[in-house]
């Protein structure tokens, strides 16, 4: 049998309330990853921005591509609609504060956060790529694509490090931080 997707049948369809949706995938495991940008807009010497973030994912090896979603209208989201370099870190265990403090909402300014956590520039996006992460990468944005209240950014991978690979991973789990085993 052979299914045809129509768009009368879409706006029929019943849609999972917003609870259900969280329920829901709170039960799915994802890792706990730090994204950060330079503005070189942002003063004399410019600024940095950083956001936690759990949707982050491998696309393609041929060429490496990397996926993160965004909040659209975010701070993160309005600065990488300017500049197209970026950098992610996948956070250990160890890292929980940063990243509870790079999720607050109504936070410090991210040059406090920045000051107060261990850090080195990138390379390539030169933004800020957190001391003892799992790994990380800098991308240069390929696509950028309107998804629901988020921006998804499809990125190249023009670098990846993995300068802690004995560090256990950080892990988001039915809304909260959690470790491994």
């Amino acid at each position: 049998m052979r299914y045809v997707h129509s768009p009368q049948s879409a706006s029929a369809a019943p849609t999972a309330t917003a609870d259900e949706f969280r329920a829901a995938l709170a039960q799915l495991a994802a890792g706990v990853t730090l994204v950060t940008a330079h503005d070189p807009e942002g003063g004399a010497d410019g600024e940095d921005a950083g956001m936690t973030a759990t949707s982050f994912l491998s696309v393609s090896l041929e060429p490496p591509l990397v996926l993160v979603s965004v909040r659209e209208d975010s701070r993160m989201d309005e600065l990488l609609s300017r500049v197209d370099t970026w950098a992610v870190s996948l956070l250990g265990e160890e890292h929980r504060t940063i990243a509870s403090r790079f999720a607050m909402k109504g936070r410090l300014s991210d040059r406090l956060l920045f000051a107060d956590t261990p850090h080195h520039r990138g390379e390539f996006a030169n933004a800020p790529l957190i001391d003892g992460a799992l790994a990380t990468v800098e991308c240069r944005t390929e696509q950028r694509v309107s998804a629901g209240d988020h921006t998804l950014l499809i990125g190249r991978v023009l670098a990846a490090h993995v300068p802690g690979p004995d560090t256990r991973p950080l892990l988001y789990f039915r809304t909260g931080y959690r470790r491994l085993g």
